[in-house]
């Protein structure tokens, strides 16, 4: 293999593991306010490709709109889901608050597949499909979109986090909600402020991944499982561990893939979480405890 093929499979694994980040600060997001795994992260995912479909092509929709409007509707959808299905319920245990996640991504999966279909869906490329060379390799533009996108979206994440009295009032629930509660914060809407956050990332990771890989309702469970392997190889609690993790994993998967076999695709993220484990449970780059106070 030249080059050129080594700087291709550096961009698609750098490409799809910036979705895996996305996916991956969704759980994060969620577990730092609830304590829980949302195993229907992938779903909005999938949610966000599919409607951008319609959004595009069954209403016409110029591609900024469609953009604005998907993310808005998926947003919409974790907000109803957080609503109806987390909030209702009193002193649930964690496995039960799991258990319903799970139910939620069977139940979104239906009624995509109800609604689309079990075939493929796209969208055109933002920007036309003329590749870029880049030290000659071909790079397909919308390459370039998803990275802009997507880390457009986490810096504004951090500037929120940081320097904004919502950003705070996450990080410190995330750190302590009992005493969040006690020093005036109003729990209940960070939880669910939380959710719609999570779904919207899942949206903009719909959107922008589209044009490339295509989507259909079955694909959510696969960006879910490597998602949540980056949110515990990187260190659950830690969000730049994560982003690392999730662009690692897609580094790795996107050689291993070229250089050995597409059959090990799906397994690579497992056997990643397995050796992790093994070695250092709490994560690559976990930190300790006071560290965890102060970050979100």
């Amino acid at each position: 293999m030249g080059l050129d093929s080594y700087i291709q499979l550096f961009f698609s694994g750098i490409t799809i593991g910036s979705i895996y980040a996305m996916v991956a600060l969704g759980f994060l997001i969620i577990y730092s306010s609830t304590g829980i795994i949302n195993l229907a992260q992938g779903e909005f995912v999938m949610l966000g490709g599919l409607i951008a479909v319609t959004c595009h092509h069954t209403l016409h929709f110029p591609m900024p709109l469609t953009f604005l409007v998907t993310v808005l509707l998926v947003t919409v959808i974790g907000t109803l889901f957080e609503i109806t299905c987390i909030h209702p319920l009193k002193n649930p245990s964690v496995l039960g608050l799991i258990m319903i996640t799970i139910a939620a991504s069977i139940l979104m999966r239906g009624i995509a597949m109800f609604i689309w279909g079990k075939e493929e869906h796209g969208i055109p490329t933002f920007s036309g499909d003329k590749s870029v060379s880049v030290i000659g390799a071909s790079v397909p533009p919308q390459v370039f979109w998803i990275l802009g996108v997507i880390f457009t979206v986490l810096i504004i994440l951090f500037l929120i986090s940081k320097y904004t009295l919502i950003g705070k009032a996450m990080r410190a629930t995330a750190a302590d909600r009992t005493a969040a509660h006690l020093v005036g914060i109003n729990v209940r809407k960070i939880v669910l402020l939380s959710f719609a956050v999570s779904a919207g990332l899942g949206g903009v990771a719909g959107v922008v991944l589209t044009p490339m890989t295509l989507m259909s309702f079955d694909r959510g469970t696969p960006l879910a499982l490597k998602g949540f392997c980056a949110t515990v190889v990187g260190g659950l609690g830690n969000p730049a561990g994560t982003v690392i993790a999730g662009l690692l994993l897609g580094l790795i998967e996107s050689f291993v893939t070229g250089l050995v076999s597409s059959h090990y695709k799906d397994v690579i993220a497992l056997f990643i979480l397995i050796i992790v484990l093994f070695v250092k449970p709490s994560g690559l780059f976990s930190k300790s405890e006071e560290a965890k106070l102060k970050k979100f």
